[in-house]
């Protein structure tokens, strides 16, 4: 998936038994922040970063939201935890995990794994896609992608 791609359509649930669609969201940007689990050290640090910087993204007309393969279960008590005002979807089938090309094999200590790539994705009103950071480090990617919304 590169910049200038039509962005895969997805159907996810989220805390509080609402359903997200792309299609739902198209008119104004939108920025996915796909990330491993919840509450390990590296998502939190990102999903408070995004949460602390919510009203910023609105303010430039962007929505966000955090997708992981955790349960909305456990989204619900991770958001409560940290008290996280970002909006988390589950993709516990992994369609848009594997659709946004995020689902990758990893290793740790020697061993390989399938897990999630820390991804961000950046689509504009359109349904495209205007940015895409992959491998992310958390420290300043939230202030990066901030800039990228308002540069649109």
């Amino acid at each position: 998936m590169d910049v200038g791609d039509t962005a895969p359509d997805f159907s996810l649930p989220r805390e509080g038994g609402e359903t997200v669609s792309l299609a739902a969201l198209k008119g104004a940007p939108v920025v996915l922040f796909f990330y491993p689990r919840d509450d390990t050290p590296g998502c939190t640090k990102e999903a408070i970063g995004f949460s602390e910087s919510l009203q910023a993204f609105a303010d430039a007309g962007a929505q966000v939201f955090g997708v992981s393969k955790d349960s909305v279960a456990s989204h619900e008590k991770f958001s409560a935890k940290r008290e996280l005002t970002v909006p988390l979807l589950s993709d516990e089938a992994s369609t848009a995990c594997e659709d946004y090309g995020v689902w990758k094999e990893k290793s740790m200590y020697g061993k390989k794994f399938m897990g999630i790539e820390r991804s961000t994705f950046l689509i504009d009103a359109e349904g495209r896609l205007a940015r895409v950071w992959r491998k992310v480090k958390v420290p300043g990617h939230v202030d990066e992608v901030l800039e990228a919304v308002r540069a649109l």
